[in-house]
């Protein structure tokens, strides 16, 4: 699986025209953008874990039933710092570096203070973000890299911190129909006090204010959750969100962080300090967007750990919601470099399943119910939310299917070239796909820019609405 995983990809700075079989539809123009590690190996030092490779950008630009192929590095200052070094030195979630061997006791003692709160890599891997008329390369941490979308050239470097006080954040922001940017993070400690953040980045400089200034400035708290936890917020890589509420999952999938204030000085790294508690609940925190304040019911499921919201919507009084959830942090522990690219096929059944569940949440609940009752009366789904005698809802989901889908394929056979795979978005039968002859990288997350006339739109909206539930993760072919 190295071949796949572990080994450097060549950038490919100039267009490459792709070989289309099939039939690409009229409407589909613009350009899809891909993020994800594309560097493993700098001189002879090595991440640990597939998330902390470098970011590699690639883009699929459709035009006119043609595709054309690029990829570039994306180059933050810790590339730079690593490629001038010509080692690792900028450390990552999975991989600690270390000052150079060579320097005195007194210079490695500063650089040890330095880490016990922690200055975060701007190695934006994950995922890719519009804000306004611009675009973000992101990871989890608070800084994102603003790209030019046509020539994946990296651009200034943003700190969330002058905006809005999070250490972290996620990197699957909603959008609302100005273009507004919904994202949310976590404040650690901020004034005695560690809190979930939901945060709101308008599209444009509001009407009134001096002309050129930018959106970032005009950034909002939406609101606030108490962590249960001063010292241990739960992790999260993405939330739910419908037309008038909010979903967040407070899991049993923790941060410790006195742990990661000294995980430098133990020569441990930040992903050492995350640990699962099946023996707690997860929580759903529910949002009114409109009060911007949460629902006062305390909901609450078993232990699980969910990376990926899938789709939610308002039915007859209940909130209905599709997470992908596994039973433990497994999949994490699977992408360590050293469990890819030995006994694959062994580790990688040791790892929980991914189950596709749907949540259904009761918004207005029925004080009047009897204890054990479910409050649930939506006839769509089986999902239950069971009433306790604390006054709490215990929600059980409903368990929907096990596996994924894969749109770009890149093969473990070197004489396969990778492919872009179009397909139906309501048979998902195959449209066209788009062969490169180049080394194309296992990314993660992307973002389509559309480049369509009004009535392309209107059908490619139609097309959207047919199936809108699919998770953005990648995995290798089997």
């Amino acid at each position: 699986m190295d071949i796949i995983f572990g080994r450097n990809r060549k950038e490919q700075l100039e267009p490459v025209r792709a070989k289309v079989t099939g039939k690409i539809p009229a409407w589909l123009q613009g350009t899809l953008l891909r993020n994800g590690p594309g560097m493993h190996t700098v001189g002879e030092s090595r991440y640990n874990h597939w998330f902390d490779g470098l970011a590699l950008l690639h883009s699929f630009t459709i035009r006119d039933g043609e595709i054309y192929y690029r990829s570039k590095y994306l180059r933050s200052d810790t590339y730079n710092a690593n490629i001038e070094a010509n080692r690792i030195v900028v450390s990552e979630f999975g991989t600690m570096a270390y000052p150079d061997p060579c320097k005195n006791i007194f210079s490695k003692a500063f650089t040890y203070l330095s880490h016990t709160i922690p200055d975060f890599t701007d190695n934006c891997l994950i995922n890719i973000m519009k804000c306004g008329e611009d675009f973000y390369a992101t990871s989890e941490t608070n800084y994102i890299r603003k790209i030019n979308p046509q020539t994946l050239e990296t651009l200034e470097k943003v700190d969330y911190r002058k905006y809005v006080a999070v250490n972290l954040a996620t990197s699957h922001p909603h959008y609302d129909e100005a273009g507004n940017v919904l994202n949310m993070g976590t404040s650690i400690v901020e004034k005695g006090k560690t809190k979930y953040v939901i945060f709101k980045i308008p599209a444009t400089v509001p009407e009134g204010k001096k002309q050129g200034k930018s959106p970032w400035k005009h950034t909002e708290v939406f609101c606030s959750i108490p962590s249960r936890s001063l010292l241990s917020p739960s992790y999260y890589h993405s939330f739910g969100v419908t037309e008038n509420y909010v979903i967040f999952l407070e899991q049993p999938f923790r941060l410790d962080i006195l742990k990661m204030a000294t995980a430098y000085i133990r020569r441990m790294s930040w992903a050492s300090c995350l640990a699962f508690h099946r023996e707690e609940k997860t929580y759903i925190h529910i949002i009114d967007q409109r009060t911007r304040q949460p629902v006062q019911t305390k909901f609450y499921t078993d232990a699980m750990v969910v990376f990926h919201h899938v789709n939610a919507y308002e039915e007859d009084g209940c909130i209905v919601f599709d997470v992908i959830a596994y039973e433990d942090n497994s999949l994490y522990q699977l992408f360590y470099l050293a469990n890819l690219n030995q006994d694959f096929k062994e580790n990688s059944r040791l790892t929980s399943v991914p189950t596709l569940r749907r949540f259904a949440v009761p918004l207005h609940a029925d004080k009047n119910a009897e204890v054990g009752s479910n409050l649930i009366k939506v006839a769509s789904t089986t999902a239950t939310a069971l009433k306790e005698e604390d006054g709490q809802v215990y929600c059980q989901p409903e368990f929907l299917y096990e596996g994924v889908i894969l749109s770009a394929i890149v093969s473990t056979d070197p004489q396969k070239p990778p492919f872009l795979l179009i397909l139906d978005a309501k048979s998902f039968t195959e449209l066209a796909r788009a062969s490169v002859d180049v080394d194309m990288h296992m990314d993660l997350h992307g973002l389509f820019i559309a480049d369509m006339d009004g009535d392309a739109k209107k059908q490619a909206a139609s097309e959207e609405q047919r199936d809108r539930a699919s998770d953005c993760h990648g995995a290798p072919p089997t």
